[in-house]
């Protein structure tokens, strides 16, 4: 896809009430805030968080790893030490998750971990805090980050032993475009 191409998934806007729209973003929002997708979005102390395999509760990623300034952990260890750059399918755990692009915290702005729906949600509608993305931008990222087998489809293919995040990628972009034709509508 060109980068100023419109994917094919953008519903017209205001074909969607507002009420599935909410409905959208709230199967969005189970997904965002799966320890899957937002472990790796954190605050600017740039520490990520995981969740082992086998435990459901989020806790510091272990051996001290730390992200730095540069959200690649340069400055100590980078993330590329034990996750793999690869389009390989991920090896079950306790085997290292690999992408098919280079492993990174997502940018400070995009911080999800510990943020409410709500939160997220207001977030993810701000072109500010969402990399100047409109909703079919968003769609736009999701299609782009599948085409290089990037974390978001990863996050529903994490390797046998792991948790996924509800519903399927493709369950995920409807929703985003349904959610973008209602305007993108936030719980209050």
């Amino acid at each position: 896809m060109a980068k100023d191409e419109t994917p094919k998934d953008v519903l017209r806007p205001g074909s969607v009430s507002r009420a599935d729209g909410l409905k959208a973003w709230k199967r969005i929002e189970a997904v965002v805030t799966h320890p899957r997708c937002a472990n790796c979005h954190v605050d600017a102390k740039a520490i990520p968080i995981w969740t082992p395999a086998g435990e459901t509760k989020p806790r510091v990623h272990g051996m001290n790893i730390h992200g730095g300034v540069s959200r690649i952990g340069a400055e100590k260890l980078v993330c590329s030490t034990c996750h793999v750059t690869s389009k390989m399918p991920n090896d079950p755990a306790p085997a290292p998750l690999h992408a098919g692009i280079d492993w990174q915290l997502a940018p400070v702005e995009f911080i999800w971990f510990g943020k409410s729906g709500a939160e997220i949600c207001a977030q993810l509608k701000d072109p500010k805090r969402n990399g100047g993305r409109d909703a079919a931008g968003l769609i736009a990222h999701l299609r782009h980050d599948a085409s290089q087998s990037g974390f978001i489809p990863r996050a529903w293919a994490p390797g046998e032993g792991r948790s996924k995040p509800p519903g399927t990628f493709e369950d995920h972009v409807k929703d985003v475009a349904l959610w973008g034709a209602a305007g993108q509508p936030c719980p209050n």
